[in-house]
């Protein structure tokens, strides 16, 4: 099984580097508002794939729900539409996943 920190580094490098290979191609040339809408649309695609996966753990052949996972990602969604500051909510998220995990599980 591949490593998850692997995978999200393979995932960014792989992002950015589709990203930069697009901007050199469409360099001096307009995008199309379908185009730019699709490209708006891959690095949360990408965020979604990876949150999901650690929401739902497959074992024994079934797929288990953890709920300081999905706490955690509920706290950083809803903190982060209020302050409008990524990386804090997600270190808030973090913090309130893990009491969940280890205080109340």
């Amino acid at each position: 099984m591949i490593n998850h920190w692997l995978l999200i580094g393979l995932l960014s490098v792989s992002t950015y580097l589709s990203r930069m290979i697009g901007v050199e191609v469409m360099a001096g040339r307009q995008m199309s508002p379908a185009l730019r809408l699709y490209f708006s649309y891959v690095p949360i695609g990408i965020m979604t794939a990876l949150v999901i996966k650690q929401i739902f753990l497959p074992a024994d052949g079934q797929l288990t729900f953890s709920l300081p996972v999905f706490i955690g990602c509920l706290a950083a969604a809803i903190i982060v539409k209020i302050s409008k500051m990524f990386l804090p909510s997600v270190v808030i998220g973090v913090i309130i996943g893990w009491s969940v995990r280890y205080f109340w599980g």
